[in-house]
């Protein structure tokens, strides 16, 4: 058969190449592969309202196609194996045939032959599935390279561009590195910062939150401008301190996107210091402002508390709730982390702030539940009378949950006891066949089943939290 030639080959691969970010031995082998679907697809149109299709799913797994970019086509071969009597003409050829051209071939042998059809023959049916597959084998090599490329990323922090809007979303181009081609990143409505102008060609810096597949649409990168992870990321650049060691970021608490309008984006980071001469907070907030301003600047003005941890809960706690000035902290359920924060009159306001954002950032930072209270009208025989009803339903709900646990664990000890009973009286083929190996030697994969170890319930979690954006290290 002749070379079925493909005017403009290599401009077709480079144009591919450009435009999908692949490299040109990629695009290659994706047109390779579509290429033989579509001879696939034409040999089994042959049989179209004439009888049944004979072929199996693998029965073309010995054809191939060779790309011949000098001459810009295409050829269809075939791996045929040589036999005295052929029962497939796809698969084998006679040795008598081949000795024509090759006397010292041999029986087992195999041999490679050109079985392309003519151009005319191809078909159009054959041809759309050439360029579906071609679309499809494109799209897989996009998400290969997206999901090698940006999965293992060490920094998760990149520098991304405005390109266009869809609906609600923001679509931005992202690099992984220098160097390296752009792709693009969808930034959703929850993620993204009030205060931020996106317009065209805008950059900003976004934390990659997940590398998804999305139906239709391919390799989907997801970004943030809501993520605390952010935060931690520019502190870190802008602090030597954090850089070196000496200062690190103990918890952040985010509302970047509060529910009103009448309140603004806010954040509490709570840091220690390593050496007792390094004043954390001071080193973040920098001399008259300076490194904390280049956060602030970068999220647009959104208002951002450094609070010192502390090992001492009362005294993180009254921390937590900077710039408020606390007067006391009881701890009234440390076991349930349940705390009453008393506050001067003229604090409460503060303490709480506006529409309660205050107290609620604390709440997540410290994983404490926090009630504020009025000192001049603190009442603390009444209060441990209501916190030791809260205790004692706390305890009832911790002991019912417990319980439910130890009845399921019975449960399934006794449906393990019950299903090891049964194997034994009417034992499954594969349970036979488990002993038939000699000593020493392992059963073959599925020849040994477990008891899958069902997860006991989650524990109930604190009030506090109910919040997902703590890229924190647990200190308590």
């Amino acid at each position: 058969m002749a070379l079925v030639l493909l005017p403009g080959l290599n401009n077709l691969i480079e144009d591919i190449s450009d435009e999908k970010k692949l490299a040109p031995q990629v695009v290659e082998a994706a047109l390779r592969e579509a290429l033989l679907k579509g001879y696939e697809r034409y040999r089994r149109t042959l049989y179209l309202g004439i009888s049944e299709d004979p072929f199996e799913e693998d029965y073309f797994s010995n054809f191939d196609v060779a790309l011949d970019l000098e001459e810009e086509g295409y050829r269809v071969l075939a791996s045929k194996i040589i036999v005295e009597e052929v029962e497939s003409d796809d698969h084998q050829i006679a040795i008598e045939e081949v000795r024509q051209v090759a006397e010292d071939a041999q029986i087992g042998d195999t041999v490679v032959l050109d079985v392309t059809p003519e151009k005319d023959d191809f078909g159009r049916m054959a041809a759309a599935t050439t360029k579906q597959v071609l679309a499809q084998k494109l799209r897989d090599q996009q998400r290969r390279m997206i999901q090698e490329e940006f999965a293992d990323l060490e920094d998760p922090v990149l520098t991304a561009r405005v390109i266009r809007f869809e609906r609600q979303s923001v679509i931005m181009a992202v690099s992984s590195g220098l160097g390296r081609p752009e792709v693009e990143a969808e930034l959703p409505r929850r993620d993204q910062l009030p205060n931020d102008n996106y317009r065209a060609n805008a950059t900003f810096k976004v934390f990659l939150k997940e590398v998804s597949e999305v139906p239709r649409r391919g390799p989907q990168l997801f970004v943030s401008r809501a993520n605390a992870g952010l935060v931690v990321y520019l502190f870190e650049n802008e602090v030597p301190e954090i850089q070196e060691g000496s200062v690190r970021i103990v918890a952040v608490a985010r509302e970047a996107n509060p529910p009103s309008r009448a309140v603004g984006p806010r954040t509490k980071v709570a840091v220690d210091s390593v050496e007792r001469e390094v004043d954390p907070v001071g080193a973040c907030i920098g001399a008259r402002g300076s490194r904390i301003q280049q956060v602030v600047n970068e999220l647009r003005g959104e208002k951002i508390d450094v609070i010192r941890w502390s090992p001492d809960p009362a005294q993180y706690l009254a921390n937590s709730l900077s710039p408020a000035r606390v007067e006391m902290v009881r701890l009234v359920d440390p076991e349930g982390h349940h705390a009453h924060v008393l506050v001067p009159h003229d604090q409460l306001s503060l303490a709480i702030g506006r529409e309660g954002q205050n107290v609620r950032l604390a709440a997540r930072l410290t994983g404490w539940k926090i009630d504020i209270k009025n000192a001049q009208e603190y009442d603390q025989v009444s209060e441990d009378q209501t916190v030791a009803a809260l205790i004692a339903q706390r305890q009832e709900e911790e002991a019912l949950q417990a319980e439910a646990e130890a009845r399921l664990e019975a449960e399934q000890a006794t449906r393990a006891e019950e299903d090891a009973r049964l194997r034994e009286l009417y034992p499954l083929p594969e349970d036979e066949e488990s002993y038939d190996f000699e000593e020493g030697e392992l059963p073959s994969d599925g020849q040994a089943e477990s008891q899958p170890e069902v997860p006991a319930e989650a524990p109930i979690e604190a009030d506090a939290d109910d919040d997902d954006e703590l890229p924190t290290e647990d200190v308590r």
